[in-house]
């Protein structure tokens, strides 16, 4: 079974001060042009995105520039409401690890990743830590957890939509737009069982 986890990207969630993304019609068959053509007008972090390590440190890692293998594969999507603290960040892996999963985490539920927690999930290797916020770490500051994973080399996935989604082990595609030199990029991200 697929599972699509993206927001729509017109009626999208969008982080306070971040453009709304735009659709103009640019042709239209209804109008006699020979066909349909869209543009867009959106910032690289409207609805479901990924944040590439460049997006907070200088010199990072641009989008084009990580692998794609940090927004594909094994995933384990966990049930978390409130504050992921650094205990919980442990017991978070300590599933997803007994389930061959621990590479990539995504935290279902409205949840907050602390600094206290992203130390963990850092130290641990992970290569994608995501969740349902327009933001991994708190929405009014949300810099310090960035630094810490992202400097970690992990990518983050933001605007998830999880909701009636089991808590589990699942493969994730979740494969950023190619936009060279930029700092994230929308994604249509999915989730598969066996």
């Amino acid at each position: 079974m697929i599972i699509d986890i993206s927001q729509e990207l017109f009626s999208c969630r969008v982080f306070p001060g971040d453009p709304s993304p735009v659709r103009e019609a640019l042709l239209s068959l209804e109008k006699g042009d020979s066909c349909n053509l869209t543009g867009l007008s959106m910032c690289a972090h409207n609805g479901t995105h990924v944040d590439a390590p460049y997006h907070f440190i200088s010199g990072g890692k641009t989008i084009d520039r990580v692998p794609l293998e940090a927004f594909v594969g094994e995933c384990f999507v966990a049930r978390h409401e409130g504050d992921v603290g650094g205990a919980d960040a442990k017991d978070i892996l300590a599933r997803a690890e007994s389930c061959g999963a621990k590479d990539r985490i995504l935290i279902a539920g409205k949840a907050v990743v602390t600094a206290d927690a992203a130390r963990i999930f850092a130290a641990s290797g992970v290569m994608l830590v995501g969740n349902e916020s327009q933001t991994v770490g708190p929405e009014d500051a949300p810099k310090e957890v960035h630094m810490i994973l992202l400097g970690a080399g992990a990518v983050l996935l933001e605007g998830v939509v999880l909701e009636g989604v089991a808590e589990g082990r699942y493969f994730l595609s979740a494969a950023p737009i190619n936009l060279g030199g930029c700092d994230g990029a929308p994604c249509r991200a999915y989730l598969m069982t066996r």
